[in-house]
């Protein structure tokens, strides 16, 4: 699964590349921001104010803005991996969306680590490959969107979303959120939809986790002298 998410992700590494040279970047200054940005919805986010007319520090702010939620991910991600302190930075570059959705989705602590390594890192090799490849065919190209390049960001999105709606809950959520962030999108600036909508996730389940059953990490056993009895 890894693998695949980091091939199908890498692939519209060509799309960022190809934007970010219709955009006015340079080849190095968009081999940069895959690099040291890596996080592919911020990069959209800076992409988008920068295209539009917008001044560099709103461009930042905007992918700043966007780019909080790995914060989160970060902390569910050493949570539940527990890595060493020394392995600590190079493994937060690489927690983005599809590695943390690829760790969590499965089931025991060896896959969890093989499949965060495995999306992490191949998303991270791959997606600066095909940028490289993008910004060089960008001036070739034309315009993106006559290739259908600009919806590929979103067609990745959707493939990780769509194996975790399993129950009629997600789905409603999911649908809740994307009508919040289309009501959000015209009245509010570049990023922050997105962040409207995860606060508006936040206090959901905020509001809702005291009626589910605390988690233990014995199942539904007290005490791991209990799970020895």
């Amino acid at each position: 699964m890894g693998l695949s998410i980091s091939i199908a992700t890498g692939l519209y590494g060509i799309s960022f590349g190809a934007l970010s040279i219709a955009a006015g970047l340079n080849l190095w200054q968009t081999v940069a921001l895959s690099a040291l940005m890596f996080t592919g919805g911020s990069q959209f986010a800076f992409l988008g104010v920068v295209s539009g007319g917008g001044a560099g520090a709103a461009a930042f702010s905007a992918a700043s803005l966007l780019g909080v939620r790995n914060a989160v991910y970060g902390m569910q991600i050493k949570q539940t991996l527990r890595p060493h302190g020394r392995h600590v930075p190079w493994m937060a570059q690489v927690t983005i969306d599809e590695s943390t959705a690829v760790s969590l989705s499965q089931a025991g602590i060896g896959e969890k680590r093989r499949g965060f390594f495995t999306a992490g890192i191949g998303v991270y090799v791959l997606w600066n490959l095909f940028t490289v490849i993008g910004a060089l065919l960008g001036e070739r190209m034309g315009d993106p969107a006559a290739w259908g390049l600009d919806g590929a960001a979103v067609a990745a999105f959707i493939g990780l979303l769509w194996p975790r709606l399993t129950s009629m809950q997600p789905a409603l959520i999911a649908v809740a959120a994307a009508i919040l962030t289309a009501l959000a999108v015209p009245v509010s600036a570049p990023g922050l939809p997105i962040l409207i909508t995860a606060v508006a996730a936040a206090l959901y389940a905020v509001m809702t986790v005291r009626t589910k059953p605390a988690a233990t990490e014995h199942g539904g056993l007290r005490s791991v002298d209990e799970e020895q009895a």
